[in-house]
C-alpha cells in the first residue's frame, strides 16, 4: 500500500477501500470491496445494489443497497457454506 497514487490515497481516506471488484448481473451490481478498519485490519464488504422503480408515475429510479461484512477469520466457513449451497442448487 506504500505505492498508492494520489487518487488512491484520497479514496482510502474517504472510505477505506483498498481494492474493489464490480460484478454486473442484470438489474443488480455487486461490489466486492476490500476495506481497512481503524486498526488497519482488512475485511471484505459485499454490496448488492439493485435498481428499483420508486415512483411509476414519474418513472423515478432508486437504488437499494444491502451490505455484508466478512472478516478473514470467517472466510473459510463462509466459502464452505457457499460451496454447500451452490452444490445443492446445481
Amino acid at each position: 500500500m506504500e505505492n498508492l497514487k494520489k487518487e488512491d490515497t484520497l479514496n482510502k481516506k474517504e472510505n477505506d477501500i483498498v481494492f474493489t471488484k464490480t460484478l454486473k448481473a442484470g438489474k443488480r451490481i455487486y461490489y466486492l470491496d476490500v476495506k481497512a478498519n481503524n486498526t488497519g485490519e482488512l475485511f471484505l464488504a459485499i454490496t448488492e445494489s439493485k435498481r428499483v422503480l420508486r415512483n411509476e408515475e414519474n418513472r423515478e429510479i432508486q437504488f437499494e443497497k444491502h451490505k455484508i461484512f466478512l472478516y478473514p477469520k470467517d472466510f473459510e466457513k463462509f466459502i464452505h457454506g457457499m460451496n454447500d449451497v451452490m452444490e445443492y442448487i446445481k
